[in-house]
């Protein structure tokens, strides 16, 4: 068959196009079985990118296990806890006898919770009993495979959380209606104690607080750092921030300038001063003008009185007008006194060295006093002074080599807290570290 040239390159695009059409299925084939074989891979056992987690309770698979929770009844003991649950008295002696030097199982106590751990829910006998004698710990008594027992700590998670509020009332009401734990003012006081004077807070002041609050099993427990705080007053911003040093850990202002000086404010916290020191005082008592030498902070009974610095206690006695009394030597300069104690706190004894804040006793009314509250004096170089019109000496300043380090870290927190919604009354967890969740 003879082809004119014309039928011959027709002839030859057809071919072509026949070419190029099998090689493109061929990809699209290809790339088919390709990602079949991939997802295989990637779902396979060896390889998954998801991980699902069994949810435990006390050590034991919920998926494996079924758990039944218990209360401790009034006059019930735990052998007969163990065997109304099948236990022999023989294992039940067994138990009682590796139970010994970990946790005494006759220590039980009404009201406290128990679990029964069993295969399956059905099953007459249990394959170990869990005691929680508090909400920090819980107590394993395991029969599987041989009698065991163990104490364990439960794991506390801390959470960062946040809180702003405005002052109408008191400090105490507007952090009551945040619904803030109040042990959260003793931090705040402690770590604005020189900037803030927090007996003469005033309505419109504003306050943004960072601090950590303790779970164990979702429940809080208590409060733990205040890692940042800003108080807003007639002053301005005062900002005090948790930072290590390379020496100590402690509160520092937005310059780098220790947050507490070396002598707090006064003896006892959120107190008011009912008799100032005065050189022509009037006693109530013995009826007579004699100098009043200190500066009385009335307080309830039994209210804590803190050494206001570091020091060596020098005398804890009774004497007939102070009453309970403790005098604190801080340096070769400085002493201070704290009258009418209802009792010392432990420990506080002549010789006893103690820390700025630490607890040396309670107010009470003993010796020559009209009411419960603490007569605090203050010496200077032998001589009773005021202490209020004092110019007292400054923490020691962070290293300057530190000042760079510290400024990131301060920079880093003050914009958190500038994140905080003055609008929201609401406290916010938050378990990352990479961030602040911040509800609107």
């Amino acid at each position: 068959m003879n082809l004119t040239p014309l039928k011959m390159s027709k002839l030859k695009n057809r071919y072509i196009d026949i070419a190029v059409s099998l090689i493109i299925a061929s990809f699209f084939i290809f790339n088919y079985h390709a990602e079949g074989f991939r997802q295989s891979f990637l779902n396979s056992d060896d390889n998954s990118k998801s991980v699902t987690c069994s949810k435990k309770m006390f050590g034991f698979n919920l998926d494996s296990f079924h758990i039944e929770k218990n209360i401790i009844r009034k006059n019930e003991f735990f052998g007969s806890i163990l065997s109304a649950q099948g236990m022999t008295a023989n294992l039940i002696l067994l138990l009682e006898h590796e139970a010994k030097g970990i946790f005494n199982i006759r220590n039980i106590q009404a009201g406290n919770k128990y679990h029964v751990i069993k295969r399956h829910e059905c099953d007459e006998k249990p394959v170990a009993i869990v005691y929680e004698p508090d909400k920090l710990k819980y107590v394993v008594y395991d029969f599987r495979d041989s009698v065991q027992v163990k104490l364990v700590e439960k794991e506390v998670e801390v959470c960062e959380e946040f809180a702003y509020g405005k002052i109408e009332s008191s400090l105490w009401n507007a952090l009551e209606d945040k619904g803030i734990n109040p042990n959260v003012i003793d931090l705040m006081e402690d770590a604005l104690s020189s900037s803030v004077d927090f007996y003469h807070t005033r309505k419109g002041d504003e306050f943004k607080l960072i601090f950590e609050n303790k779970y164990i099993d979702g429940e809080n427990i208590g409060v733990g750092r205040l890692i940042a705080a800003c108080y807003t007053n007639e002053n301005g911003d005062n900002y005090s921030l948790l930072y290590k040093t390379r020496d100590n850990e402690g509160y520092f202002d937005s310059e780098g300038r220790p947050a507490k000086k070396a002598f707090l404010k006064a003896p006892v916290k959120f107190s008011r001063i009912s008799s100032n020191y005065n050189l022509r005082r009037f006693h109530p008592i013995k009826g007579r003008t004699i100098p009043h030498l200190g500066t009385d902070y009335a307080a309830p009974y039994g209210t804590e009185i803190r050494s206001v610095a570091d020091g060596v206690i020098s005398a804890s006695a009774y004497g007939a007008g102070n009453g309970n009394y403790v005098k604190v030597k801080h340096d070769n300069v400085y002493e201070t006194q704290y009258l009418h104690m209802s009792r010392f706190a432990k420990g506080i004894r002549p010789g006893a060295r103690i820390k700025q804040g630490q607890t040396i006793g309670y107010v009470g009314s003993t010796g020559l006093s009209t009411g419960p509250h603490v007569c605090f004096r203050f010496w200077k170089n032998g001589r009773q002074v005021n202490h209020l019109k004092e110019k007292l000496p400054s923490a020691l300043p962070m290293n300057m080599t530190e000042l760079p380090t510290y400024f990131k870290h301060r920079d880093q927190l003050i914009i958190k807290l500038n994140q905080i919604h003055t609008e929201s009354s609401e406290l916010v967890n938050h378990v990352s570290t990479d961030g602040y969740m911040v509800k609107p």
